[in-house]
C-alpha cells in the first residue's frame, strides 16, 4: 500500500509555465513588461505625491483618486517582479503557500480596483444630483456607511476563495500554464472535486466586479438623466464624469476579454489567454494614473509644477 500513498502525495511546489512555447524568445518579454511596470510605479507614485502634498487637493474626489493610485501601485508589486525574474533567469518555481499568498493579494487589490471606481461614481452622483448635501454625504462618518460594507465584502470573498483553494490536494500535475498564480489556473490542477471552488469563484465575480459595475452604470445613468433634464451646467458637470467613464470602459473591456478567453471554448493560443489575463491586471495600473493626470485639470497643473520644480533642482548645481 505504500506506493499508492506516495502516488497521492499532494504537491507543495509548482512551476509557472506561462509563454513556455516562445522558447528562446521568452526573455524578450522582459522589455515590454518591465517598461509597463516602471510606468505604473512612477506614474502612481507621482499621482499619490501630488495629491498628498497639495492641500488644495484634499477633497473627497481627489482622495479617492489617490486611493485608486495606491491600489494600482500595490497590485503589480505582488506578481510583476517575480514574473520579470522568470523571464530573465527562468526562475519558474513557487511554493504552494507562496502561490496562495500571491492569489490572495492579486485578487484583493484587483477587487478594490472596481470598488474604488464605484466609490468615485457615488462621489459624482452626490456632487451632481444632490449638490446641496454633497459635503454631508461625503463626510468621513457618512461615507464610511458606504465604504465599510464593501471592504468587508471584498475581504470575506477573497479570504473564502483562497481558503478553499488551500484545502485542495494536487496529486497529478504541478505545472501552472501562467506567469503568476491565478485562482482557476491553480484549481484546475487539483485532484478530486473542485465544483465548490468553481462555484464560489463564480459567485465572487458576480458579487464584486459585476455588482460594482452594475451600480456604477446605474449611477451614471441617473447622473446623465439628471443633467439632461435640468439643462443647467450640463457640459461642465458631464466633463467631471468623462475621466471616470473612460477608465471604467477600458477596465471593463480588458476584464471581459480576459474572463471570456478562459471560460468560453475558443481557438485562442494559451499564450494569448495568458497575455490578456496579465494585461487585465497590469494595464489599468499604467493607464489609470496617466488618464487621471491628463484629464483632471487641477491634478495636471500640480504635476506640471512638480516636474518643473524637480527639473529646476536638477539643473541648479550646474548653473
Amino acid at each position: 500500500m505504500e506506493p499508492l500513498r506516495d502516488n497521492f502525495t499532494s504537491h507543495k511546489h509548482f512551476i509557472l509555465d506561462g509563454f513556455s512555447k516562445l522558447g528562446g524568445l521568452r526573455p524578450v518579454l522582459f522589455i515590454p513588461f518591465s517598461f509597463m511596470f516602471i510606468v505604473s510605479l512612477s506614474a502612481n507614485s507621482l499621482l499619490l505625491y501630488v495629491v498628498i502634498s497639495q492641500r488644495s487637493l484634499h477633497s473627497p474626489m481627489y482622495i479617492l483618486i489617490a486611493g485608486m493610485a495606491c491600489v494600482d501601485l500595490s497590485l503589480p508589486l505582488f506578481f510583476v517582479p517575480n514574473m520579470l525574474l522568470s523571464f530573465l533567469f527562468d526562475w519558474r518555481g513557487i511554493s504552494l503557500s507562496g502561490c496562495l499568498v500571491q492569489i490572495y493579494f492579486v485578487h484583493f487589490f484587483g477587487a478594490f480596483q472596481s470598488t474604488f471606481l464605484l466609490w468615485m461614481a457615488l462621489d459624482r452622483y452626490f456632487a451632481i444630483c444632490t449638490p446641496l448635501y454633497y459635503h454631508e454625504h461625503m463626510a468621513l462618518t457618512s461615507f464610511l456607511k458606504f465604504a465599510i460594507p464593501l471592504v468587508i465584502r471584498n475581504v470575506f470573498m477573497i479570504t473564502l476563495v483562497v481558503s478553499l483553494a488551500g484545502r485542495l490536494s494536487f496529486c497529478s500535475r504541478n505545472v501552472i500554464d501562467h506567469c503568476f498564480c491565478e485562482h482557476m489556473a491553480l484549481v484546475e490542477l487539483a485532484c478530486g472535486s473542485t465544483a465548490l471552488n468553481s462555484l464560489v469563484g463564480l459567485i465572487s465575480v458576480f458579487l464584486v466586479p459585476v455588482a460594482d459595475f452594475i451600480i456604477i452604470t446605474t449611477s451614471y445613468i441617473v447622473i446623465f438623466s439628471s443633467v439632461l433634464s435640468s439643462g443647467k451646467s450640463g457640459s461642465k458637470a458631464l466633463h467631471t464624469c468623462v475621466t471616470h467613464i473612460v477608465v471604467i470602459g477600458v477596465s471593463l473591456t480588458i476584464i471581459l476579454v480576459a474572463f471570456l478567453s478562459y471560460r468560453i471554448r475558443n481557438g485562442l493560443p494559451a499564450a494569448v489567454r495568458v497575455f490578456f489575463s496579465i494585461m487585465y491586471l497590469l494595464f489599468p495600473s499604467c493607464f489609470n494614473p496617466v488618464i487621471y493626470g491628463i484629464r483632471t485639470t487641477e491634478i495636471r497643473q500640480h504635476i506640471v509644477k512638480t516636474l518643473a520644480f524637480c527639473r529646476l533642482v536638477q539643473t541648479a548645481p550646474h548653473s
